[in-house]
């Protein structure tokens, strides 16, 4: 026994070779063989191969990764038995920061370093502390859409904007300290006037685009491209290169969750640029829908923001009045607490709407028109009857909104205030259109409906602002009397405010009026407050923030699709586009993936449950974006400063959450 295990011993520490590539030798030089035992460490890897190349420089951020794995070994106190690692392993000694081009929300392709060897999460993380943006937890990275290249196209090249000529931006991105000047620009950007100009087209609005460029991109015609799109989101739990990603490969950073957290505008300049960036090509590319009307604020608001960008700076952010922001808002919390106790009992009771409004149940082969009830609003329930006298009998119908889908239906110039209802019933969604007389009462009614939409009552602190907001909204879309010089400005090109719907459905000299119309109740606004009007309105539009994917679901037949929203998941009828159901995520009891069948598994509160199979993306982007945004709203103010990286990854990461 003794002599068996003498020879075992002298077995496992036997010297074999081990054949590693360096990626500074080239990629024609034959791999460097080294004589190693099986209880070696990665780091006693490292140094036997970078003292065989012979090359004398700083090898301080390169690691070996395994190609027939693929994976990185950087734990380098591990021994090579323990990562499994014999003969026949193909290792590679590569840097783990490589130049990649990144393509930003406003156009701008940057060429900057990224770490290849940290999950995609910890990745944009870091590119966002470069690029100042703070909440990397909302953007993500992802392929863009392979475009067909013409033969006269051939020979254009894009603008690239190289940084990663600058070693003072690696070093500070491989210490993770990105020092910055008063006006919240990082250091090195203002090292000359070119990096200067640079920051500036993060944190400033571009020029609008040319007519022709909106239609050389890439449109989704319909549901089933849009869904398309979001198979091609990067997963966050995996590093840059076992997705297949090379060195200086193009990939799009994204606003992925639509959860915009603590947005301030001292401290947000880049974030708040780029955010308006990507939901200006929605709306042009036509990914999300909006009326005529809204489009023409939109075009506006962009207008405006042109011409204001041109003149105005982008906003200075001084850490002192940071802190003088941070502790008003702190103050006005706590006052906000402080409450009496009449204003106590005056909350207790939760105050209700009252007024006469008309209703509308489309039905297929019925012509019947809308019907005038009295109508009461009370917590999160409406209920009608034939007149005000009756209101103290038994209601004609009471209608729960908790979890319906709220979307206007408005024209202020035809004076048209109607609420679209789709209510969760037994059988599907019931559809109902809510008809207001003017619109103080539209925008009374459209804020209780959207807020018991969420669960909440009319005490709700936010209803007021709520109201505020869509009064606001229909005073932009008025016709205002405006002057001559206004109405024929030569400077606006109207083609480029517009989505090509619009383009080939009106000339310029028919949409300038309108698009200056609309921008007298803009033109007073500061370049900030444009942009976050913009956002805001954006954030109203019905189909805000709905990804989508196609799925088949557990004993179905046909593809459906699934809609993706930061509080809920919607089933679409692929055939006719119609809303079929709505699931809360605050009703969620649990959501498990079957990874063997590629099958995810919800169970809902009252024994509801569900289960889908994906057919344009992978389960594990599904699964990703519902455990995103469990994790989004977990954070709070308190929390701004940290991020809990481990809980991202154990609500998204699935079977190899790290």
């Amino acid at each position: 026994a003794g002599y068996r295990e003498c020879v075992c011993v002298q077995v496992r520490m036997a010297a074999w070779d081990l054949s590693v590539s360096v990626e500074e030798l080239g990629p024609d030089a034959p791999p460097l063989k080294i004589s190693v035992t099986s209880d070696l460490h990665i780091g006693g890897v490292i140094l036997k191969v970078v003292e065989k190349s012979q090359i004398k420089q700083d090898w301080s951020d390169h690691a070996l990764w395994w190609e027939q794995k693929q994976q990185w070994l950087l734990k380098p106190s591990w021994t090579l038995d323990k990562c499994g690692i014999h003969a026949d392993a193909r290792l590679c000694l590569t840097p783990q920061h490589k130049p990649l081009r990144l393509l930003l929300p406003s156009g701008v392709t940057l060429r900057l370093r990224a770490c290849f060897s940290s999950p995609v999460f910890r990745c944009v993380t870091g590119l966002c502390k470069l690029l100042n943006i703070r909440r990397p937890e909302e953007l993500s990275l992802l392929w863009p859409v392979e475009e067909k290249k013409k033969k006269k196209d051939k020979d254009v090249e894009e603008e690239l904007y190289d940084i990663t000529l600058f070693r003072r931006v690696f070093i500070c991105a491989l210490a993770g300290i990105i020092p910055k000047l008063a006006n919240g620009m990082p250091a090195f950007f203002a090292e000359t006037p070119e990096t200067e100009a640079v920051y500036k087209m993060l944190a400033v609005s571009q020029p609008a685009p040319a007519p022709e460029t909106i239609a050389k991109l890439y449109r989704s015609t319909n549901i089933t491209e849009k869904a398309h799109i979001n198979s091609r989101w990067l997963d966050s739990s995996r590093s840059l290169l076992q997705q297949g990603v090379k060195e200086n490969d193009k990939l799009l950073l994204r606003f992925k969750y639509y959860t915009f957290h603590d947005i301030s505008p001292q401290a947000d300049a880049v974030r708040l640029t780029q955010l308006y960036e990507q939901a200006r090509w929605a709306i042009l590319l036509e990914e999300i829908e909006c009326t005529e009307e809204e489009m023409m604020v939109f075009a506006a608001l962009q207008y405006h923001i042109g011409k204001v960008s041109l003149t105005e700076q982008f906003v200075a952010s001084c850490p002192a009045m940071d802190d003088l922001d941070s502790a008003l808002q702190c103050l006005e919390v706590k006052m906000e607490g402080e409450s009496s106790a009449d204003d106590m009992l005056e909350t207790m009771t939760a105050p209700e709407l009252h007024d006469y409004l008309k209703i509308f149940r489309p039905k297929r082969l019925t012509l019947k028109g809308y019907k005038q009830y009295w109508f009461t609003f009370k917590d999160t329930t409406i209920s009608y009857f034939k007149s005000k006298e009756e209101s103290c009998k038994e209601p004609i119908q009471q209608m729960n909104l908790k979890g319906c889908e709220v979307a206007p239906d408005v024209s202020v110039a035809g004076q048209k205030f109607c609420i679209r209802l789709l209510i969760p019933g037994p059988e599907g969604m019931n559809e109902v259109y809510l008809r207001c007389e003017h619109e103080q009462q539209y925008s009374r009614w459209m804020a209780a409906c959207r807020l018991a939409s969420k669960g909440k009552t009319l005490a709700d602190s936010s209803f007021s602002s709520e109201v505020q907001s869509i009064q606001s909204f229909l005073a932009m879309q008025k016709t205002t009397p405006s002057t001559n010089a206004a109405q024929t400005d030569e400077s606006i090109n109207t083609h480029s405010l517009v989505s090509p719907r619009y383009q080939k459905k009106y000339k310029p000299k028919q949409l300038t009026p309108r698009i200056l119309e609309a921008y007298q109740n803009v033109a007073q606004l500061s370049l900030t407050d444009a942009i976050q009007k913009f956002l805001q309105i954006w954030q109203a539009l019905p189909d805000f923030g709905l990804s989508y994917i196609v799925v088949r679901f557990k004993g179905c037949r046909k593809d459906e699709v699934l809609g993706i929203a930061n509080n809920r998941l919607i089933r679409i009828d692929l055939s006719v586009g119609d809303v079929v159901k709505t699931w809360r995520y605050n009703t969620m009891r649990q959501w498990n993936v079957n990874w063997d069948i590629k099958q995810v598994a919800i169970e809902f509160d009252g024994n509801v449950n569900i289960a889908f199979s994906c057919v344009t993306a992978d389960c594990k982007i599904v699964h990703e974006y519902i455990g995103g945004y469990i994790f989004m709203s977990t954070r709070s103010r308190e929390q701004s400063n940290t991020l809990n990286e481990e809980l991202f990854h154990k609500l998204t990461g699935g079977h190899e959450a790290l």
